[in-house]
């Protein structure tokens, strides 16, 4: 298995094909590809290359699947016996990206066989079955346990 050190927005993350990776808010719509270029480590079948600083031959492609908030985050400051107190909250731009291919010199070719197989494969079709629903049963009126009906 083989996986890309990228970085992207001053962080690094990691790039492993046919992954997703959460990176700070970028520009462009959803459904774009992109390339990231500033690939730092790439480790694969035949060992691990790192740059100095960045591999030049080295691309990965990804594809823009979703632009996302993060979690609130609140921030509180305090200053004991000065009667200061502020609040603020935050909330973190987020985009989702899903690794189409890392793209390299020597990338062994068998594995874009098998993908492109299982991609030009016809989506199977599955029929749900209809669900019979039940039919309501009408309540029978309710018989009085008091004392004073049992008597009548």
């Amino acid at each position: 298995m083989s996986y890309a050190i990228v970085e992207n927005g001053g962080k690094q993350y990691k790039a492993v094909e046919g992954g997703v990776m959460e990176v700070d808010r970028l520009s462009e719509e959803i459904g774009k590809k992109i390339t990231l270029e500033k690939v730092l480590l790439l480790s694969d079948e035949q060992g691990t290359r790192v740059g100095t600083p960045f591999l030049a031959e080295v691309k990965v492609e990804a594809i823009i699947v979703d632009h996302f908030k993060g979690p609130k985050i609140i921030i509180f400051n305090y200053r004991a016996k000065q009667r200061y107190r502020v609040k603020t909250g935050h909330r973190q731009q987020y985009t989702r990206l899903k690794v189409d291919s890392i793209l390299y010199a020597g990338k062994p070719k068998a594995a874009k066989k098998e993908e492109s197989k299982v991609a030009s494969a016809p989506p199977k079709v599955v029929k749900a079955k209809a669900k019979k629903t039940p039919k309501k049963a009408v309540a029978a009126p309710k018989k009085s346990t008091s004392k004073k009906a049992d008597k009548k």
